[in-house]
């Protein structure tokens, strides 16, 4: 094309004719006139910037990357291309990049509260959030009014626990931009850790009736909705998040939840294989070259790994599906964890069992364990559902009876002043796990740690049973506030001799009853067939199903279910009249 004798002045003009468009929204014709420029001059800098931030308006963050990236090829030295590279390039989740070019701004233009902003989201992605409120605050305190520099401070204070001051920036945020719908919905989310579904329910439909195209507002609407106890409602608002972000996993993962939490598992299980797409999971996935089997092709004569993935209550809950891929014909490699290894030599089905982290055998495809139930097609009537299908090791077992026995036999002396010899024990002889894991790390599962934990003083009711002797199966920090409490003697207290799950598997094969909130301590002892009673939160893990006192995973479990978000009061009650009727039952039977 033959360039016009004057081109600087045609290139001037077209540029502040497509501003002008860019302005007034007619976004096509602005653009239109931007490649014109770019044909007339290649390496036109404000074109390719000017240009590559439209893109980033319209949705297209791979080119606008592309075009930005050109245009500082050209001139490196804006600050303002750097910072806007780094939001689009976050909008990627490609953090470390975005971080990257944040900081190339900000050591252009240090005092940028757009840089410091788009900085902050990056470290938040990057699971640095206390970097990322320091992000936050610099730019809030350059520019009070930076609205969405409150909002971002919201979720990583979030990240951190601190739901209150979540929520105090969420309303700082609306007091500047009071139709403001993502602030709306993040003060839901603060609402929601605070146990407060009701008032976190509004705030979700005010963001949603301001922005009704929202998936992330109609997603966390789904949440708190399974915490009202609205399951259908729930999956309505996650099709409605799909209708908008049919890629968003979040929403199809929660769709999951909630299905197989109402009992529809041919659904669910082929939902549940979304978790892979999740941020947080997404990093566990495994790559391997050999194919994923999930019931699709025969696997007779091959050998096939199954690998543990989640926690170690999903491991123990899952396993069970090793004797019926051995069934099948192929050669079960079993990976779990090391504090798993010694238990799971006991299970049937397993040729070889490999420790997390060691060299793999050759093998020919691969499931991972909670990926079984689809590869099998399990509706609730073919759960395999038959225990025990783990077991103590018998030395260990006999060792604990005769330690045990002794004890009483100790007990019984000592309270008879040694006057009398002592007579058999016929108390009841129950454990106890009052806390699962504390995952503060992360937000989400800090959340549901929280909710399915209780304090030790909380059993208090339990413990007032008589005729009981109580034993803590309690791990970790938990266990640590045991010693410390006006009721410790009354748990007998050999959780530090307990370094892996066949140790705890001997001890709870010489008691009674497992009482336990929904940990994997409840699952050792589901599997191990003993009478096992879960103490088990308002918005239950899907596991257990919806309003029954029973499961069909494990037939000697009893469920009982909080009435209400947070109300343990009813549910230790309940407890001990159960527990002081078993107790009698037990006295009148000896």
């Amino acid at each position: 094309m033959n360039k016009p004798a004057n081109l600087p002045q045609q290139l001037d003009h077209l540029l502040r004719q497509a501003i002008a468009l860019q302005q007034n929204g007619a976004i096509v014709e602005a653009e239109e006139l931007y490649r014109e420029i770019l044909e007339l001059k290649p390496r036109h800098f404000d074109a390719l910037k000017l240009l590559g931030e439209l893109a980033l308006q319209t949705g297209r963050l791979q080119e606008g990357v592309d075009l930005l990236r050109k245009a500082l090829a050209i001139n490196a030295k804006h600050a303002p291309v750097h910072s806007n590279l780094a939001a689009a390039l976050n909008a990627l989740q490609r953090y470390d990049e975005g971080l990257a070019s944040a900081d190339r701004a900000l050591a252009l233009q240090p005092k940028f509260p757009d840089a410091l902003n788009n900085r902050g989201n990056a470290q938040a992605g990057l699971s640095r959030p206390l970097d990322a409120l320091a992000s936050f605050e610099r730019a809030i305190a350059l520019m009070p009014e930076f609205v969405q520099a409150w909002n971002n401070r919201a979720c990583v204070l979030r990240d951190l626990g601190r739901c209150t001051d979540a929520l105090a920036s969420c309303d700082r945020a609306l007091a500047l931009q009071p139709d403001y719908a993502e602030a709306w919905s993040n003060r839901g989310n603060a609402l929601s850790d605070l146990n407060q579904p009701q008032e976190a329910e509004r705030n979700y439909r005010r963001a949603l009736e301001l922005a009704p195209g929202f998936a992330d507002a109609w997603n966390n609407l789904g949440l708190t909705q399974i915490d009202l106890n609205q399951h259908t409602q729930a999956l309505s608002s996650y099709a409605q998040a799909l209708a908008m972000n049919p890629a968003s996993a979040e929403a199809h993962w929660n769709q999951s939840l909630c299905l197989l939490q109402m009992g529809q598992f041919e659904a669910g299980w082929q939902k549940y294989e979304w978790r892979w797409e999740r941020s947080r999971i997404k990093a566990g996935k495994r790559g391997f070259a050999q194919p994923l089997w999930l019931g699709d092709f025969s696997i007779d004569g091959k050998t096939i790994l199954l690998h543990a993935e989640q926690g170690l209550g999903d491991t123990l809950q899952f396993c069970r599906y090793a004797a019926l891929v051995s069934k099948l014909g192929a050669k079960v490699v079993l990976e779990v964890p090391s504090a798993l290894m010694r238990l799971m030599g006991t299970l049937d089905g397993v040729d070889q069992l490999i420790e997390a982290g060691q060299a793999l055998p050759p093998f020919d495809c691969h499931c991972p364990l909670l990926s079984l139930p689809l590869a099998f097609r399990t509706s609730e009537a073919s759960i395999p559902a038959a225990t025990p299908y783990l077991f103590a090791h018998t030395d260990a077992v006999r060792a604990w009876r005769e330690r045990i026995e002794s004890q009483a036999h100790d007990e019984a002396n000592a309270q008879a002043h040694f006057r009398t010899p002592a007579r058999a024990d016929n108390r009841l002889k129950v454990g106890l796990v009052w806390a699962g894991e504390n995952r503060a790390y992360v937000a989400e599962l800090r959340k549901i740690d929280a909710r399915r934990s209780v304090t030790f003083e909380r059993l208090a009711p339990i413990l007032d049973v008589p005729n009981v002797r109580f034993f803590s199966l309690q791990k970790g920090t938990a266990a640590q506030k045991l010693a410390g409490s006006g009721r410790a003697g009354r748990v007998i207290d050999h959780s530090e001799e307990l370094h892996d799950f066949a140790d705890t598997a001997a001890l709870v094969a010489n008691l009674d009853l497992v009482i336990s909130v929904d940990t994997s301590t409840a699952h050792l002892a589901g599997a191990l067939d003993k009478p096992v009673w879960i103490l088990n939160r308002f918005d239950t893990c899907w596991r257990w199903l919806l309003e029954r006192t029973d499961t069909p995973w494990y037939p000697r479990t009893r469920l009982f279910r909080q009435p209400a978000l947070g109300d343990w009061d009813s549910v230790m009650l309940a407890v001990r009249d159960a527990l002081a009727a078993l107790s009698a039952s037990t006295a009148a039977g000896a």
